[in-house]
């Protein structure tokens, strides 16, 4: 599978937005977004990521800059997991791995010792055309907004 790289445009998709509208990504043209896939809802590490995103949201919307996460979580766990950290952004729940497989950020992953398929933590910085501008492929975590300024501020 071929991971969406820098300068490709960001493959659409429908997601429905923290006010209950359906969108597509495609709708957002004109704004930067943060794309980032995740593991699983209420893990430490995929908590630790969005509370950290939560806490920058607002410094994201005053920049224009819109955030979405993506898991193949259903939107029963998406909602419980929102409602338990106040998550302002949209989750999109794609248990049908469409997105994700889109993306490329499905594959073979080591843990303790055990290979086994699941998602690649991976953020995509999409620019105002639609073009992915910058990949993180190797997130922190507990810092991961910082990781997203340094890129932002680095034109």
């Amino acid at each position: 599978m071929k991971k969406t790289e820098v300068g490709q445009q960001a493959p659409d998709f429908e997601f429905t937005a923290t006010d209950g509208a359906t969108k597509k990504l495609s709708d957002l043209r004109g704004e930067k977004i943060i794309l980032y896939f995740y593991p699983k809802d209420n893990t430490p590490g995929c908590t630790a990521q969005a509370c950290n995103l939560r806490d920058a949201y607002t410094d994201f919307q005053s920049s224009g800059i819109q955030v979405i996460g993506v898991s193949a979580d259903s939107e029963k766990k998406h909602e419980n997991f929102k409602s338990k950290y106040d998550l302002p952004f949209p989750l999109v729940a794609d248990t049908e791995k469409q997105v994700i497989n889109d993306y490329g950020v499905w594959g073979k992953k080591k843990f303790m010792g055990r290979e086994f398929d699941g998602i690649h933590r991976t953020t995509f910085i999409i620019d105002e055309q639609g073009k992915v501008e910058h990949v993180i492929e190797k997130v922190k975590t507990k810092s991961h907004t910082e990781q997203i300024n340094e890129l932002l501020n680095s034109k």
